[in-house]
């Protein structure tokens, strides 16, 4: 239960997130961006006394919501990695595979499956108590439905607030299968990241996740 080597890790986002904060480029963009991420915070503050996460989960939490705090701060259809890539290697990114669009909002959504599979998956384990295929198949169910969800609320957000504002949070940038493609990547991530769990587990013969639920109910 010891929480010190994840404190680094926590100052380290929240003085990011407070960097990113001070001037982003769009204000209104940057609120409805982070509205989720504070609804996220609170809920792992209320429900710290009866569950919490691994240190391994709180890290991947972290390392996901760094990724969602850089596209808030530019607005994910303009986050300039093209420029940064061209900075270091000369040519960009999107040349090298072909690309037209700015594509780190998918980087964000694999990365919703990729890294948040596993905390969803120790939340399961604790509360549900799921066992075999079940451990490794409802993280991946709720990936896709809480996808599917968010790409609801974007719509809605869209529609309701309309204009700049409204498209700049939806972010489809002309693509009109993009709420699909966004689903299918984040189910991706976390079909990846089960696996990669189920691999770990064969080969180590040790639940990691299991270990640490089985240590908070000691």
């Amino acid at each position: 239960m010891n929480r010190r080597p994840i404190l680094p890790a926590i100052a380290a986002y929240a003085v990011l997130w407070a960097a990113l904060a001070i001037h982003p480029a769009d204000r209104s963009a940057w609120v409805l961006e982070n509205a989720l991420v504070l609804a996220l915070c609170m809920a792992l503050v209320l429900a710290r006394r009866w569950f919490r996460f691994s240190n391994a989960s709180l890290l991947l939490i972290l390392l996901f919501l760094a990724l969602h705090t850089l596209g808030s701060h530019y607005t994910y259809s303009e986050v300039p990695y093209d420029r940064w890539w061209e900075a270091l290697t000369g040519h960009t990114l999107n040349s090298l595979f072909g690309w037209e669009r700015n594509h780190y909002d998918r980087l964000v959504h694999f990365s919703y499956g990729l890294l948040l599979a596993y905390p969803i998956r120790e939340f399961f384990l604790r509360v549900v108590e799921v066992r075999g295929f079940w451990a490794y198949f409802l993280p991946l169910d709720v990936t896709l439905s809480t996808s599917a969800l968010y790409e609801l609320i974007e719509w809605g957000a869209a529609a309701m607030f309309g204009g700049n504002l409204g498209m700049q949070y939806l972010g489809t940038q002309g693509d009109v299968w993009d709420a699909h493609k966004d689903m299918a990547l984040a189910a991706l991530g976390a079909l990846i990241a089960m696996l990669a769990t189920a691999g770990l587990t064969r080969a180590t013969r040790r639940d990691f996740a299991r270990e640490w639920i089985g240590s908070m109910k000691s």
